[in-house]
């Protein structure tokens, strides 16, 4: 099976030359959308249409605050932010690590809490765009951190581990990955400096299976 190829990119990317990326074989892409209830990637709208007229396939993700904003504000905000989802977009992506190095949200959350707070967003954006979501974060985070909660062990699972292994270790709460996210030094026409690369765990028609279908298209008000 050929290794199907993607890449993930925020403003840190800086501008990227999508029809570059798309000819250096990559055929997927997720792009920053949204930070909390009121953060918006400087570059998402950029990215969002240029992805998707290279020909490749698209994603958005949000990165998580357990405590700054509830839940609720911060998956209306995405939402908001994305506007739509298009048929062959991928799923939205939430987002769960560290909120920051200095001072992480998480540890002041209880721990019976934290996987209330993840299922409350899953649910309202799943409502909104009619497909699964899928949960980004790393074997390590999340097992010190939601350990048991396997509610989400339905969400794909796209893992961060920055390793030459054929495929990442994969956290209790799943059987399998869905994407690869296995290394930040990647270098490729079409993006300046370092970036993230990752894979998909199937064919290029898998990928393709995952995202929106042709049908009840969701728009967002």
């Amino acid at each position: 099976m050929s290794e199907v190829n993607g890449v993930d990119v925020s403003h840190h990317n800086e501008e990227v030359d999508w029809d570059a990326v798309a000819a250096a074989g990559i055929q997927f892409a997720f792009a920053k959308a949204t930070e909390g209830a009121t953060g918006t990637d400087s570059r998402f709208a950029e990215n969002w249409a240029a992805i998707k007229d290279a020909g490749i396939l698209r994603g958005a993700y949000h990165f998580f605050h357990p405590v700054s904003s509830s839940p609720e504000d911060q998956a209306h905000h995405f939402l908001a932010v994305i506007g739509s989802l298009s048929p062959g977009d991928l799923p939205p992506v939430l987002d769960l690590e560290e909120t920051s190095q200095q001072h992480d949200e998480w540890p002041t959350v209880p721990a019976a809490d934290r996987a209330g707070l993840v299922l409350r967003w899953l649910d309202i954006v799943e409502a909104a765009v009619g497909v699964t979501p899928i949960i980004y974060t790393r074997r390590g985070w999340i097992n010190s951190n939601i350990p048991s909660a396997t509610e989400l062990g339905r969400y794909p699972a796209w893992l961060a581990e920055y390793s030459s292994h054929p495929s990442p270790t994969v956290p209790s709460l799943w059987t399998t990955w869905t994407f690869w996210q296995y290394t930040e030094t990647g270098a490729l026409d079409g993006v300046d400096g370092s970036f993230d690369l990752n894979r998909f765990n199937g064919t290029s028609d898998d990928l393709l299976a995952l995202t929106k279908p042709d049908s009840a298209i969701a728009i967002i008000t």
